[in-house]
């Protein structure tokens, strides 16, 4: 009752928020064995760089035809690159995420991940 000494609150906030606050040590586990399981289905590939000279999507369209890569995937590179995230924009199931943004969810929602050589570096430093 709210009229009580310590009841509730009479007008509660409507909007309420739901979030909860996840360790960093639980995130980084989750990363790196959804990472792990990538390895381990053969999902994981790794491409010495993805560079772009000018806006192409048929260089990606070539590029994931090429590695095999037909239905979603996701493709990590280390620095922010506008040429590779705005040619992969317009294909549909293609997600572009750079190193130092990744998450679990992303990870596991695609088929194939396909990432630079100097992201692998970043995203072993981040998490080991």
């Amino acid at each position: 009752m709210p009229h009580w000494r310590g009841g509730g609150v009479v007008f509660a906030p409507k909007p309420r928020d739901y979030s909860y606050k996840l360790n960093k040590k639980v995130k980084r586990l989750a990363i790196k064995s959804a990472l792990s399981s990538k390895v381990q289905n053969k999902e994981f590939i790794v491409v010495d760089e993805i560079k772009l000279e000018n806006y192409r999507t048929k260089s990606i369209v070539a590029m994931l035809n090429a590695l095999g890569a037909d239905r979603k995937v996701l493709i990590v590179t280390p620095l922010i690159d506008n040429f590779v995230i705005k040619s992969a924009n317009n294909i549909p199931g293609v997600e572009t995420v750079v190193a130092d943004s990744i998450n679990v969810y992303d990870i596991l929602n695609c088929d194939k991940l396909i990432i630079a050589k100097e992201a692998v570096t970043k995203i072993t430093e981040m998490y080991s």
